[in-house]
């Protein structure tokens, strides 16, 4: 299953799934939610901030007292050629 596939799953079945991921995939969820978000109408906005929540926690487990540091680094990093 690809990442957009996984953005769209129940938010309830996503939580398994990322214990399960590496940290990459991790990230790379994150970041295609924070696009989505960005072009998602209200009525869809709840759902796409849960999945950011739940994924925000998942760093938060992963990096403890780091807050979303490592997922900035790794978006810097994606930016380099």
């Amino acid at each position: 299953m690809n990442i957009v596939e996984l953005t769209r799953e129940p938010v309830a079945d996503m939580a398994p799934r990322l214990e399960a991921m590496t940290v990459d995939e991790v990230f790379a969820m994150m970041d295609a939610l924070e696009k989505e978000s960005e072009h998602t109408d209200r009525a869809a906005q709840d759902e796409v901030l849960a999945r950011i929540a739940l994924i925000q926690d998942e760093i938060d487990r992963r990096f403890p007292g780091q807050r979303l540091a490592p997922y900035q680094d790794w978006k810097k990093s994606q930016l380099l050629p």
